[in-house]
């Protein structure tokens, strides 16, 4: 069976619930590291030392306390260390500009979490399918 790491940045606990539970429902091994603020999220990065606990895919949302998802964005993206990984802009703006700015910033996909419950979990699944199942990502 596939495994992947994943690191969940998301500070609303209804959001971190559906996303882990919508994973968990899946066929695929995951693990899922939950980091709730953005200071922390690029602490996490900074204490890293092997490439084996480095994430194969992170979800980032834009609004986190302490630093934004785009400071922790442009934190990895601009890292020779960990620009390779995968970030989804995981998030409830639509504002056309943070999606500019997101992929200004090298994100590779972009995100608006659906409000209704069941959408939302259906979008999240849509990630698993599409990041793990399809996309090759490279190991670290």
């Amino acid at each position: 069976m596939k495994s992947i790491n994943i690191l969940l940045v998301e500070d609303n606990e209804g959001d971190i619930l559906l996303t882990t539970e919508a994973f968990e429902e899946s066929r695929i091994v995951n693990s899922i590291k939950i980091i709730k603020d953005g200071k922390e999220a690029v602490n996490f990065f900074e204490g890293l030392s092997r490439r084996e606990d480095f994430p194969d895919l992170v979800l980032l949302d834009i609004n986190l306390p302490k630093l934004s998802g785009q400071e922790v964005l442009m934190f990895i993206k601009n890292s020779e260390k960990y620009k390779h990984i995968p970030v989804i802009m995981l998030t409830t703006s639509s504002s056309e500009r943070d999606i500019l700015q997101s992929y200004k910033g090298h994100v590779n996909c972009y995100i608006t979490k659906p409000i209704d419950v069941n959408d939302f979990m259906l979008a999240v699944t849509k990630i698993e399918d599409f990041w793990i199942n399809i996309v090759s990502i490279p190991k670290n």
